[in-house]
């Protein structure tokens, strides 16, 4: 009868955990995206292309993945092509944050030098 109790309880608690990380993180389609970069991975550039029209003050940054901002622009252009060379070999994390501070899109590319 115990072990019956301990097999039910860690099955609730994994549903409710799927549950409630499934709720959090949110699904983008390939059509919704507003950013496209290339190529990935990378060795001595990336280019950054924006496919909807982005106002003015909208801000675009990418971090290492220790959390280290590695670049930041708030002039952003159709197509911004980024210079790798301060960048060491491995995965970087970008957002593309609106007037309001909110992240709308966030993704990940690989630099392979």
């Amino acid at each position: 009868m115990r072990r019956l109790l301990i097999i039910l309880s860690i099955i609730i608690l994994t549903a409710f955990q799927s549950q409630g990380q499934s709720s959090r993180i949110p699904v983008m389609d390939a059509a919704d995206k507003i950013i496209k970069l290339y190529p990935n991975p990378a060795n001595s550039y990336i280019v950054i292309d924006l496919q909807k029209d982005i106002k003015k003050g909208f801000t675009f940054q990418v971090y290492n993945v220790l959390g280290k901002k590695m670049y930041e622009s708030q002039k952003l252009a159709e197509k911004i092509t980024l210079d790798l060379i301060e960048f060491n070999r491995g995965v970087y994390i970008y957002h593309l944050i609106n007037q309001s501070g909110k992240v709308i899109e966030y993704g990940k590319f690989q630099v392979s030098h």
